[in-house]
């Protein structure tokens, strides 16, 4: 097995949710839409739906992507909230795809 170091440098799937607070208007949908703009020009792997968008890279890239959704969404208000979850798993890529994929090869079985 190897360090937890070292996984930061290969593959990692973060999930996050960014949203402004104490905005002028209440158009969230552009906020998020500023977001999902960055994480798709990053080139990573990405996935959207109602709740999160997910990323999969390596630990700097997919922070810096963070970042800068963080970034346009602040344009939006005063604030923002952050929330994010990151299943880091050295050794492993393509698991955007993959534990859809697993799930479902369950669910064709049953």
């Amino acid at each position: 097995m190897r360090g937890l170091a070292l996984a930061y440098r290969e593959g990692m799937l973060i999930a996050f949710s960014v949203a402004p607070s104490g905005a002028a208007n209440d158009s969230m949908s552009a906020a998020v839409a500023a977001a999902v703009t960055v994480v798709r020009a990053s080139g990573l792997p990405n996935r959207t739906d109602a709740m999160f968008t997910t990323i999969e890279g390596e630990w700097d890239e997919c922070m810096a992507v963070v970042k800068q959704a963080c970034d346009a969404v602040g344009e939006f208000g005063t604030r923002v909230s952050l929330v994010l979850k990151a299943d880091i798993r050295p050794g492993h890529d393509g698991e955007i795809e993959g534990k859809v994929a697993r799930v479902e090869a369950r669910l064709e079985q049953s």
